[in-house]
């Protein structure tokens, strides 16, 4: 069977990335020559017994409500995935999600500020049970989806808006004990999964989405209450768009301090010295991602969430 080859500027993150040359080769090779991750599936009611997946020996930090299925399983197939029982999510959104695990403390609003298709949102809705979840989507033609996956998934209560983030940061400052950065991003981790994103190796399309991440993480953290929790997440590789924006965040925003996540220990990024998370393709068990979740220490008084805000155009209740 014939090899793809990677392209100079593959190599070249590869370089940046692993000082060490056959890791750098398995990163390539897993970029250019994808291979089928296994599908994997967020339970929003018990699974029925029997199980009707074939199900894998779970990860030592895979939540109870997470199931990663046998290669060839295809449960978006499922009536109980019209049924609303289970969501479909990729593996690295799992694990980037994880980090909302260490929260202990009642949540009361949840902010998920980019949150089509709703994956994440559902995550958080089963992991932290909060009082109400607003599910965010600047991107107007994808707010259906979002709205459809948190209807069949029975999210609720819930509100979906459409709104930049500058201006949620003007309307709720103060208010979210948690947000979700599920950032826009270069989508590299797309090619481990046969699909494409063209361009997503450039400089430019890098520096591009780095710069609109500062702007969305800074409004962002404008929400979070005093002592909540702010989780930013990416399903790409390039520093530019992951260590080096949260150390942005961090020197821009000195009241936030970085989270250590004890399960996640193993997956410390060696990129930088903050604790951060990464998954590779080259692992085999997800396509990619990065995770980091930061705590706001300020000892401020944070705003008491005004719901009746939620009432006025642009928000909509399910």
């Amino acid at each position: 069977m014939q090899q793809n080859k990677p392209s100079k500027l593959l190599v070249k993150l590869s370089n940046r990335l692993f000082d060490d040359s056959a890791e750098r080769e398995k990163f390539i090779e897993a970029i250019v020559n994808p291979k089928p991750f296994n599908p994997c599936i967020l339970w929003r009611k018990e699974p029925p017994n029997p199980h009707p997946f074939i199900v894998e020996k779970p990860i030592y930090w895979q939540p109870e409500f997470s199931d990663r299925l046998a290669v060839e399983t295809r449960p978006g197939k499922h009536p109980l995935h019209e049924k609303g029982r289970f969501y479909c999510l990729d593996f690295s959104s799992i694990f980037a999600a994880t980090t909302l695990l260490t929260i202990t403390k009642p949540v009361n609003l949840v902010l998920d500020m980019c949150a089509a298709p709703g994956g994440k949102s559902i995550f958080a809705k089963i992991a932290l049970e909060p009082d109400l979840i607003l599910c965010n989507e600047v991107i107007g033609k994808r707010i259906g989806m979002l709205m459809s996956n948190l209807k069949r998934c029975e999210i609720s209560p819930a509100i979906v808006s459409c709104k930049d983030s500058n201006i949620l940061a003007e309307l709720i400052p103060k208010t979210a004990d948690a947000v979700l950065v599920d950032a826009p991003c270069s989508g590299q981790s797309l090619l481990a999964k046969g699909g494409k994103a063209v361009g997503c190796f450039h400089p430019v399309n890098i520096n591009k989405n780095a710069n609109r991440q500062k702007r969305i993480l800074a409004n962002s953290g404008k929400i979070v209450a005093a002592k909540g929790y702010l989780a930013y997440m990416t399903c790409t590789y390039s520093q530019e768009e992951n260590e080096k924006v949260s150390e942005w965040f961090l020197s821009k925003f000195p009241e936030f301090e970085p989270v250590a996540i004890p399960h996640l220990a193993a997956y410390q990024s060696h990129l930088t010295e903050i604790p951060c998370y990464r998954m590779f393709p080259q692992e085999r068990i997800g396509a990619g991602a990065f995770t980091i979740l930061f705590q706001n220490t300020s000892e401020e008084k944070s705003e008491r969430p005004d719901f009746d805000i939620f009432n006025s155009s642009g928000f909509t209740y399910l």
